[in-house]
């Protein structure tokens, strides 16, 4: 799907613009690295033992090789078979079936190394030979390759589910104990609900209200990556995404996302009319402002973030309905993100919202 036309500034950084090229860069980076490890351990343990010789720099060289092609076999698989294939399946056939691909690629890859590139590299380049390349030597490393694929696969795919939940970005700092202690920072809140979510739970039956949520969530994730936002949860049929407010660039995505996921809605209409009767409107709700985050939790670990500032965008969600808007934002955020530039701003006044002591000026927010 393209970006919006509306969003002329979201987020303007390649990993923005191409996240399946990101993506898939990152797996290769990930497996050359993994490889490049293997290697350069497999070389001093049996330089130590003074068990047989080794060529670091062959072994460099096939590291690179592995980790550049298995990087795009595996990319690709999660990229186009979780897309595709595995789209609404169980978590244990998505697993089985993405074991039993990176197999296959390891095999063919490994095998190409045996029988090709290994020993040419060995006597044509470096004039060297090395007993792994005799069947008997040739049987047990492979299992040891095969055991050590199988670990470096389960540790990618954990960074990948990590940067999944928190986004690009976060788990370095939640590694590092970042979030252990309570730290201040200056946030975008959106607050997207589904509009006449009693009305259409009633008419579908909790089973297939379910169904419906599911893929509206799933559609609005599909966006999430390229406009550099993180969901930070779920509530019964609200989202709630956050976006740093360190670069200005992410002020007008997090308006332009709003307005995504609308056309992401209208492209996918015929599904939803066809599955559910109805295709699926959102209201929300945008503030800025300072918070606390800190992680929390023992057995399931998360980053909250607390402060006036969600309070805020909540509220201004919650009026949507009784201004007779879809799209409502503080005029704070709006000034200062000088959204005014790209996208019709309605000034609806000073808002009294509920559980504050002072009232909000807020706006209205369409496309021009």
């Amino acid at each position: 799907m393209k970006p919006d036309k509306d969003a002329p500034i979201y987020a303007k950084g390649f990993p923005y613009r191409f996240p399946g090229i990101t993506y898939l860069i990152n797996q290769i980076v990930y497996w050359i690295l993994a490889y490049a490890f293997l290697a350069v351990i497999s070389y001093l343990l049996l330089k130590t033992a003074d068990l047989a010789k080794t060529n670091l720099p062959a072994n460099l060289i096939i590291a690179v090789y592995l980790g550049f092609f298995n990087g795009i076999a595996t990319g690709f698989a999660d990229r186009l078979f979780e897309k595709r294939l595995f789209h609404n399946k169980s978590l244990g056939v998505i697993f089985i079936g993405k074991a039993i691909i990176y197999i296959v690629v390891f095999v063919i890859l490994i095998s190409f190394v045996r029988y090709t590139i290994y020993p040419y590299l060995l006597e044509r380049v470096f004039n060297d030979n090395n007993p792994i390349t005799l069947q008997s030597a040739w049987d047990y490393f492979f299992n040891f390759l095969l055991i050590y694929n199988i670990v470096a696969g389960l540790l990618i795919s954990f960074i990948n589910q990590v940067n999944r939940k928190f986004g690009p970005g976060v788990l370095l700092p939640l590694i590092l104990g970042r979030y252990r202690t309570p730290k201040e920072e200056e946030r975008i809140f959106l607050f997207m609900d589904l509009k006449a979510s009693t009305s259409i739970a009633e008419e579908l039956g909790h089973i297939k209200y379910s169904s419906f949520i599911r893929d509206s969530f799933m559609d609005i994730n599909t966006l999430v990556f390229r406009y550099n936002a993180q969901i930070y949860q779920y509530v019964g049929d609200e989202i709630v995404l956050t976006w740093s407010a360190r670069k200005d660039r992410f002020s007008l995505s997090s308006i332009a996302f709003f307005f995504a996921c609308k056309s992401r809605f209208q492209a996918r209409s015929a599904y939803y009319l066809k599955q559910y009767g109805q295709v699926p409107k959102f209201k929300a709700g945008l503030h800025k402002g300072l918070v606390t985050a800190v992680e929390v939790g023992e057995i399931k670990r998360d980053i909250a973030y607390h402060g006036d500032t969600l309070n805020t965008a909540s509220r201004i969600q919650g009026m949507c309905n009784e201004l007779g808007k879809e799209f409502l934002s503080s005029m704070d955020f709006l000034v200062s993100s000088n959204a005014s530039q790209y996208y019709r701003i309605e000034a609806l006044g000073m808002v009294e919202l509920k559980g504050k002591s002072h009232a909000v000026e807020i706006g209205g927010i369409s496309r021009k």
